[in-house]
């Protein structure tokens, strides 16, 4: 109810689901009991209900495993929903944010955005950045070493060059301007 018309994408996570209309506002359904709905309660819903905050000014959502991540118009990162191993970006770690809130360091520049299992993963002015759960190596620093980073780093060997960027569960992958593609 509410989404026929005047939609412009739609991302599904593991239990819930985040539709962005033409005029930038996201709408989210579905359990949100991580905070992962970002409407200010811990709570399932049934229904489309709007993020807080974020009833404009929206370019693109990510929604994953408990977590959503989006895009602002003018190249920001907010994510929100579980946050165990720093996967929402904005500093801390081992607890849940049911509203959205700021990726730190990605305020601009930002042009992909996706959210993995427990990390997150950003194209900003070309290069790539990724926070959250390392227990895989999925944020590209060269090894796994099982703890959590909640501020974004830098994959060193992804500077320039990335179009976008996709996470899966437990690792993700970049498609670079020359039509490559590489993964970790």
């Amino acid at each position: 109810p509410g989404l026929t018309s005047g939609m412009a994408a739609v991302s599904a996570g593991t239990s819930h689901t985040c539709a962005l209309s033409n005029a930038g506002g996201l709408k989210c359904w579905g359990r949100g009991l991580a905070g992962e709905l970002g409407h200010g309660a811990f709570a399932n819903s049934l229904y489309p209900v709007d993020v807080s905050g974020l009833t404009s000014g929206i370019a693109e959502v990510a929604a994953r495993f408990l977590h959503t991540c989006a895009i602002t118009t003018g190249g920001g990162a907010k994510c929100w929903g579980q946050n165990g191993f720093g996967q929402v970006g904005d500093g801390s770690s081992g607890n849940f944010r049911n509203t959205p809130v700021d990726v730190t360091g990605l305020s601009s520049g930002v042009t992909s955005i996706a959210s993995g299992n427990n990390h997150s993963c950003a194209v900003v002015s070309g290069g790539v950045y990724c926070w959250g759960s390392n227990a895989f190596g999925q944020l590209g620093q060269g090894a796994a070493d099982g703890t959590a980073h909640p501020n974004p780093l830098s994959v060193p060997t992804l500077t320039s060059g990335v179009q976008s960027v996709v996470t899966g569960d437990l690792h993700t992958c970049a498609l670079l301007n020359d039509g490559s593609v590489k993964c970790w």
